[in-house]
């Protein structure tokens, strides 16, 4: 479940047979190849996918035409590729089927019939070898020095322990080869949940809990646009108990993690005639109570509330958000420094939420924040003023009570004067 918040602020402030070089007939790409952003999708096709608790099918159906539509939105200059992990292996002999992984589909420029045609083969059948699905697709990702990353989606957790997935992650990161791992639960229990978070953590990337077919879809469609505009995934932001103590942030996209009933503080500067916009998204990635909350709070440095948005829900519901704007006006009494420049304005941003949990439920680590912050020159007061004088208010209100005087009296006189007609008639 995912909750949005929205304020805004005006003012002062292949198939495995294919060749390794990629389909014969796959649709061509001006990026060079060298710079084109890669993804590995990560497909988990252990016995536990034939389960049938996503929108009244199996886990495998669900998962097969999840990937179809993303298969049809990948932007031409992305160099895609999947991989499986217990998909052949059925027998009981731990080390054959921690070995079970391959390349489905390898990564290069798309051909969709091909890649879908791969996909459609696919049968539930054996083991979870995380880890060493995760090795293998870092070698699928090898060369150039574009993007890369990794889309893991699992029902469930690894198998061949002691090769720890989240130790995998860790080493991966430690190479510094600029990967990222996300990853993706099907339904996910506390042990699933945790492990996916830690991998997920390891590398930078962000772990989603998925209870729907089109919840799969949207978000791996949103992560492979994410690796075309690295621009779009969020840098880490660890939040502050007080505005004072809190990390100075600019235009982006941040995550963060907030404790159950935590607040957490961010600042951004605002210079005069500027307009704010900021969102947060809280996600109940595990079982929460019902009745939760999450708000959104602006600030000054002094603690005066310049605006707020919340949003609330009861039960299990996929998106909350609102929205507030504050309209306040450049006066000419900001700051100046030494140059005669104005002085930007430290707005605090506050995040808080209201969730709490059943004592079965772990509160460790907290709930995934991705915090969204713009800041863009503010609206035109001639523009605003455009007609009549509405930002003036005064010029708009006169406007309108003389309209409606004069339509007033006209509409009296016709029906008067149709009355009038009736009756001689």
């Amino acid at each position: 479940m995912v909750c949005g918040l929205l304020v805004s602020l005006t003012g002062g402030l292949a198939p495995a047979t294919a060749a390794a070089d990629g389909p014969a007939t796959a649709e061509t790409s001006t990026d060079s190849p060298k710079d084109a952003p890669k993804v590995d999708l990560v497909l988990d096709v252990s016995g536990s996918m034939r389960a049938r608790d996503i929108d009244g099918q199996s886990r495998m159906s669900a998962a097969k035409q999840a990937f179809n539509e993303v298969l049809d939105a990948v932007p031409q200059e992305v160099r895609l590729g999947i991989r499986t992990l217990g998909a052949e292996y059925r027998g009981d002999d731990r080390k054959v089927g921690c070995k079970d992984t391959r390349a489905l589909y390898p990564v290069g420029p798309v051909d969709r019939t091909e890649a879908k045609t791969a996909v459609a083969t696919l049968t539930p059948t054996g083991w979870t070898p995380i880890g060493p699905a995760l090795l293998k697709a870092a070698d699928d990702l090898e060369g150039g020095d574009g993007a890369r990353r990794i889309v893991l989606i699992s029902d469930g957790e690894d198998t061949c322990q002691p090769l720890d997935p989240c130790e995998v992650a860790r080493e991966l990161a430690a190479k510094g080869i600029h990967l990222t791992v996300d990853t993706l639960g099907l339904v996910p229990d506390a042990k699933t949940r945790t492990q996916l978070s830690c991998i997920a953590e390891a590398t930078g990337g962000t772990y989603t809990s998925v209870q729907h077919k089109d919840e799969l879809s949207g978000r791996v469609k949103q992560l492979v646009h994410r690796t075309v505009e690295p621009s779009l995934a969020p840098e880490p932001a660890k939040g502050t108990d007080s505005c004072e103590r809190a990390p100075q942030l600019k235009p982006g996209l941040y995550t963060d993690r907030e404790e159950f009933g935590e607040h957490r503080f961010y600042k951004v500067d605002v210079r005069p005639g500027q307009e704010l916009r900021a969102s947060v998204s809280v996600a109940a990635d595990r079982a929460v109570n019902d009745d939760y909350g999450v708000q959104l709070r602006a600030s000054t440095l002094r603690g005066r509330e310049i605006v707020r948005g919340e949003a609330t829900g009861d039960g299990r519901t996929d998106v909350l958000s609102t929205g507030l704007r504050y309209p306040k006006a450049d006066d000419g009494s900001a700051a100046e420094d030494a140059d005669g420049e104005p002085v930007p304005e430290t707005v605090c941003l506050r995040v808080s939420n209201a969730f709490s949990a059943p004592a079965s439920v772990k509160t460790t680590p907290g709930l995934p924040v991705e915090l969204s912050v713009d800041v863009v020159d503010g609206p035109d007061e001639a523009s605003d003023a455009a007609f009549l004088g509405l930002g003036n208010g005064w010029w708009f209100l006169l406007a309108v009570t003389l309209i409606g005087l004069l339509a007033g009296l006209v509409w009296g006189w016709i029906s008067r004067w149709r009355v009038t007609v009736w009756r001689t008639n």
